[in-house]
């Protein structure tokens, strides 16, 4: 990788979380009802996790180009836990700020998406020696772990905090569904659609881990694939049902969202394959995985399109249309994470 594309690789998830920020100010100014107030917020929000992928990017880019030091392996992924605090501390304020049904609904999706920026800065603190794939890749699996591999421990620890994560969200949501009211209903399914996430990040952080490790072994190429294809089938089937399996008033705007969060798991999913089809084996399609994130990212999109045009005679639209927009935001930032993965591969 010469200089200049890993400048881009590492410019996109930038430029994804400067528009994701603007936009949901932009939201903000334009309106004080609960719709702006929502979409905002979670917009705005979404600029943690593409920071967090800025430093999983990063963190793999600076060993491809040998610019990576002990400086770099400390405040890279570090960085990526303070947003992903960050995040998680302003919903919990956002929340607490009083009863309104827009602080219930705004705050625990913002403190949802701060889970899933912790997880992915896990992706990060795990991708600190991840050089030593394509290392191992010409190993035995009887060699052992390199040296400079993560311990079994710290390994089991960075594969803990996505679980940790999901168990949490997924509590949240259903302490929201036991609340009763529209807005803890459209929270929760949110919150447990980010959590989701959570879990399919799992595979992510076991897939880089464990290869980093050489304990990668076969079936895992199929296990941690389908799994997130599960996890992303249970989100979109998730949204579809809510969509049009019922007609509760509140159900367009979460139904909408968990659609787009389905993509991101998509999204995920390229990574995860990406590593196993490379893993001890030559895949000549693979410098085509990156696009798999480009079609989630166009999906959301092009859904988000149809969702404003919808808006024009129906508000409820409004929430699903704008923060589908970040949505695709943060796939399109996957793009770039993806496309890093196959260049450090490739050998």
């Amino acid at each position: 990788m010469n200089f200049t594309i890993s400048v881009i690789f590492r410019a996109i998830p930038l430029v994804m979380g400067a528009i994701c920020l603007a936009y949901g100010l932009y939201i903000l100014n334009t309106g004080d009802d609960a719709n702006h107030y929502v979409s905002g917020h979670v917009n705005v929000a979404l600029t943690a996790i593409c920071y967090a992928l800025f430093a999983t990017a990063a963190t793999i880019i600076r060993q491809l180009i040998h610019r990576y030091g002990p400086f770099w392996r400390i405040v890279l992924p570090l960085s990526g836990y303070i947003a992903a605090l960050a995040a998680m501390i302003w919903g919990i304020v956002i929340v607490f700020r009083g009863g309104d049904p827009d602080f219930v609904t705004a705050g625990h999706i913002v403190f949802g998406i701060g889970l899933v920026a912790a997880c992915v800065s896990t992706v990060a603190a795990a991708s600190t020696t991840f050089t030593l794939i394509p290392v191992n890749n010409t190993r035995k699996p009887e060699d052992g772990p390199p040296e400079g591999a993560h311990s079994q421990a710290a390994s089991l620890l960075m594969m803990a905090v996505p679980l940790i994560c999901a168990i949490v969200g997924f509590v949240v949501a259903y302490i929201l569904f036991a609340g009763g009211a529209p807005a803890d209903y459209v929270a929760g399914h949110v919150v447990f659609g980010l959590s989701i996430i959570c879990v399919s990040l799992i595979a992510l952080v076991a897939s880089v881990v464990r290869q980093i490790g050489n304990t990668y072994g076969p079936a895992e190429r199929h296990v941690w694939t389908w799994f997130v294809v599960l996890m992303g089938s249970i989100n979109v089937c998730l949204g579809l049902y809510l969509l049009f399996g019922t007609d509760a008033a509140w159900r367009i705007a979460p139904g909408v969202v968990l659609i787009g969060l389905g993509m991101i798991c998509y999204s995920i999913l390229s990574k995860v394959l990406l590593l196993a089809l490379v893993w001890r084996q030559t895949f000549e399609l693979a410098n085509r995985i990156p696009l798999i994130p480009v079609f989630t990212a166009l999906t959301c999109l092009f859904f988000a399109a149809f969702l404003f045009q919808a808006n024009e005679s129906d508000p409820q639209f409004y929430v699903g249309s704008h923060v589908m927009v970040g949505l695709g935001a943060v796939c399109f930032t996957l793009f770039s994470i993806v496309s890093i993965l196959e260049a450090g591969t490739s050998g």
